[in-house]
């Protein structure tokens, strides 16, 4: 599948428009990363771990904008999602911090980005409900929204294996999504459209929530663990339900 879809209409937004606001957005993320490091004492992995996100985000917003947003605004819903990916770029920066950096996480600071993960699952649904009251619904929107959702979960299960939440098939769930993906390359009947369904979003939402709540130094083993394998219980589930329609529906999903 392509990273975004075609809408049928002509396009309207330039590049440039584009490049601007994400630029803000690269200045927004630089400001709040600053903070974080003078609070939290973090080295400057935790930046270049943030635009290490950041960067290719940018990039492929830019490059496919023009093609696949039929609208002559970036749209209040694409900001949003804007601030959810910037909130993801932190999380980036906690990975790199965690990973390669050589100061510890106090309970204050898993505390700040249990907030900021909790912020960003908030905010999950907002961008779409603005866009169809705005009547700017788009393909780009949802894939843009679907995508910083996937690096959020993938994120937030990798920190959840660096505080030692739970074992490394946390992992999981954040890589099922992207197997997925490869998958659907090899077997083409997994690459139909999917219907709406609650199922799915609840889920989704269940995880989010769950692998957030893996930041609050309270939740510690066997709790975690049990939550965590909870989660991962219901996405396996979850993408089951889909497979299976996908292959019963040939036709449905074309």
């Amino acid at each position: 599948m392509d990273l975004f879809f075609r809408d049928g209409m002509v396009p309207k937004v330039h590049a440039l428009v584009a490049l601007i606001i994400m630029t803000f957005g690269g200045v927004v993320l630089l400001a709040l990363a600053s903070i974080i490091i003078g609070v939290a004492r973090f080295s400057e992995i935790f930046v270049l771990g943030a635009f290490l996100a950041y960067g290719p985000a940018t990039a492929i917003i830019v490059v496919r904008i023009t093609a696949y947003h039929p609208y002559a605004k970036f749209g209040l819903a694409n900001v949003i999602t804007l601030g959810r990916l910037i909130i993801a770029c932190l999380l980036a920066g906690l990975v790199a911090e965690i990973i390669f950096g050589e100061i510890s996480i106090t309970p204050f600071v898993a505390w700040c980005f249990f907030i900021l993960a909790i912020v960003g699952l908030v905010f999950d649904g907002l961008d779409g409900a603005v866009a169809r009251r705005k009547g700017l619904v788009s393909r780009f929107g949802a894939r843009f929204d679907m995508e910083v959702d996937a690096l959020q979960i993938l994120l937030l299960s990798v920190i959840g294996l660096a505080l030692l939440k739970a074992g490394a098939w946390i992992l999981i769930i954040g890589l099922l999504r992207y197997i997925y993906i490869v998958a659907s390359v090899l077997w083409p009947a997994l690459a139909g459209d999917l219907p709406p369904s609650w199922r799915r979003k609840t889920i989704a939402a269940i995880q989010g929530g769950v692998l957030a709540a893996l930041l609050a130094p309270i939740i510690t083993p066997p709790i975690s663990i049990l939550a965590a394998g909870f989660a991962l219980s219901l996405l396996i589930y979850s993408f089951a339900a889909d497979i299976i329609w996908l292959v019963r529906s040939p036709r449905k999903s074309q």
